[in-house]
């Protein structure tokens, strides 16, 4: 699908994605690129959301992301590429749905990989982002 922004593709030759809100490429059409910093479940006053609930801590990341994207004149359909880092891969499944929601159609490039820890040891999961915006 193509937007004023990006596309989003999934070529012949390779395997679909194994989940609905990614894609396997997106060609970036227009615009400047933001390139959004590790987002965790923090609140704007710093303290940690949803200690040891990993949905918890994904809605908070994703909402700390549409925050930023906002404040750029951007939105969550803008994101071409995300890196999620969990401490879990197990988490994978748990988060899926959530993911959905914030990017039901023409999903960003991703990949998810386990970590030992984040840098806060409540911490579960960590999203950095890039997009490209008006």
């Amino acid at each position: 699908m193509t937007d004023q922004r990006k596309t989003a593709l999934n070529p012949p030759g390779v395997a679909k994605p194994i989940r609905g809100y990614y894609s396997n490429c997106v060609r970036v059409n227009a615009g400047p690129l933001l390139f959004i910093a590790g987002q965790v479940a923090l609140d704007a006053n710093g303290h940690v959301v949803g200690g040891g609930d990993v949905r918890a801590q994904t809605i908070q990341a994703l909402e700390n992301m549409r925050a930023i994207l906002r404040a750029n004149g951007a939105d969550m359909s803008d994101v071409v590429s995300v890196t999620v880092y969990v401490t879990d891969i197990a988490f994978l499944d748990q988060i899926t749905d959530i993911r959905m929601k914030y990017f039901p159609n023409n999903g960003p490039a991703s990949a998810i990989v386990q970590i030992a820890r984040l840098a806060i040891p409540e911490l579960l999961i960590e999203i950095s982002a890039v997009a490209a915006v008006p």
